[in-house]
């Protein structure tokens, strides 16, 4: 892109011994070598440069024409003088953001988080964008989220996790991850200890150290998190009770009201990451423990994985004390979840197609485990993980099978998650954790005798 008339930051020193030609040559490749000035930007004419400068003409044209010698810049006939290229060695003088890594196209990637968003019908999501561009641009922030995408998910969890929470009781977040994030900096104090399934979700626990909360691991089996293993002196408990991540493991109805009960008698908050509570395949999910215990438990859910993490949104539902001081964070920080994903949310629950979508992920997550667990079970493979969400478990005996294994699979064109990051202290169990929503299913169908034959 030219831009005409480009601000120049050209200051001339008269009193210096450096003629002023050259002066201005300098000034003019610095501003390249820093990225004021880029290849296709249009300088000033001469005399116009003179104006500005309060030199004569003679000056900018001995500059330019040093820079035309060069070759950092050139004329073009009845249009004017643009820069052709920068210096070697151009560049801001900031640090660059980091690019993410891109997986070779060979390369499967079978890791568990990743949604089926190749799954959303086209015409819905472009139509969603459509209608929330219509809406006006805001002149004021709304710092619990926008109404209308609160009441969307109200609705969304009364129909999709039986959870009845009036509008003015849901708080809009970036997603569960965000959520975790600011109840570490507004709920909890440094120092304070919160207990974590062990394994568990590691995002959620670096968010926590790094507000200075003390982390502690509870472990988990098939009945998910072990309350009675929670040590006294917490300040919260963290659990993914529907499908406990990674393990796959559903929180038993006994465990559920052990834990509520000793979270009202010891003051706890149960911090309830329901982040992908709405793909059960085989029986209706349990009921949330927010739904039992709105006064302890703080429920998180987000549309990264039902939908896309493109929306950025999610949202959290805890009693009073909790969003509110939350919003006070979020007053004094001056932070909140960006609106844009909440308006295409609102537009794809209005017009019904986010409920189309869940029907259709979940028979398409389904048939994919179905498919998976046939082949690996035929090939004698354990499988661990309720009939639910889009990844299950395969134990190994050690660390080392782990890493090998998981190296193994790089080979073969396969990228696995190994379970022993996923601990918070020293891993006491391994496995591969396979993810089968990022993928197509003809992918993944094509992938499995090899799958097999690596984790056998």
């Amino acid at each position: 892109m030219t831009h005409s008339g480009t601000a120049l930051p050209v200051s001339l020193d008269r009193r210096s011994g450096i003629p002023l030609a050259v002066q201005l040559a300098d000034a003019l490749r610095e501003s390249a070598s820093a990225g004021h000035l880029r290849g296709g930007d249009r300088l000033p004419s001469t005399r116009a440069l003179a104006d500005r400068l309060g030199v004569s003409r003679t000056v900018t044209s001995a500059a330019y024409e040093q820079l035309h010698a060069e070759g950092w810049i050139a004329g073009r006939h009845g249009s004017g003088t643009y820069v052709t290229t920068s210096p070697p060695g151009a560049g801001a003088a900031h640090g660059t953001v980091a690019r993410e890594e891109s997986e070779p196209a060979e390369l499967l990637d079978l890791t568990p988080g990743v949604p089926w968003a190749a799954g959303l019908d086209r015409a819905a999501w472009r139509r969603s964008w459509r209608a929330a561009a219509d809406a006006p641009p805001l002149s004021r922030a709304h710092r619990a989220g926008l109404p209308d995408y609160r009441a969307a998910i109200a609705e969304h969890l009364l129909r999709h996790r039986g959870l009845a929470a009036g509008t003015e009781s849901v708080l809009a977040t970036g997603g569960t991850t965000a959520a975790v994030v600011e109840l570490a900096a507004a709920v909890f104090s440094p120092g304070d200890v919160v207990a974590v399934e062990e394994p568990g979700y590691q995002r959620a626990v670096q968010a926590l150290r790094r507000a200075g909360v003390e982390v502690v691991g509870v472990p988990v089996d098939e009945e998910g998190l072990r309350p009675d293993a929670v040590p006294a002196g917490v300040r919260a408990v963290y659990c993914s009770p529907a499908h406990q991540y990674p393990m796959g493991s559903r929180m038993s109805a006994s465990r559920r009201v052990e834990l509520i009960e000793r979270a009202r008698a010891e003051r706890l908050l149960v911090i309830e990451d329901d982040y992908d509570g709405e793909l059960r395949f085989d029986v209706a999910p349990l009921p949330l423990l927010a739904a039992l215990a709105p006064d302890v438990v703080a429920h998180l859910g987000t549309t990264s994985k039902i939908l896309t993490p493109t929306l950025g949104a999610g949202w959290m539902v805890a009693p009073a004390r909790v969003t509110s001081a939350v919003l006070e964070y979020r007053d004094r920080t001056g932070t909140r979840p960006s609106p844009a994903g909440q308006r295409v949310l609102v537009e794809l629950a209005r017009h019904g197609d986010l409920g189309r979508h869940l029907r259709k992920l979940r028979r398409e997550l389904s048939e994919r485990r179905s498919m998976l667990v046939a082949a690996l079970r035929d090939g004698g493979v354990r499988v661990l993980g309720d009939d639910a969400g889009a990844h299950l478990v395969v134990p190994f005996a050690s660390a080392a099978v782990e890493r090998d294994r998981l190296a193994d699979a790089e080979l073969r064109g396969i990228r696995l998650d190994g379970l022993a990051r996923h601990f918070a202290g020293t891993p006491t169990a391994f496995g591969a954790a396979v993810g089968y929503a990022g993928c197509s299913r003809e992918a993944l169908h094509g992938a499995l005798e090899v799958l097999v034959e690596l984790v056998r």
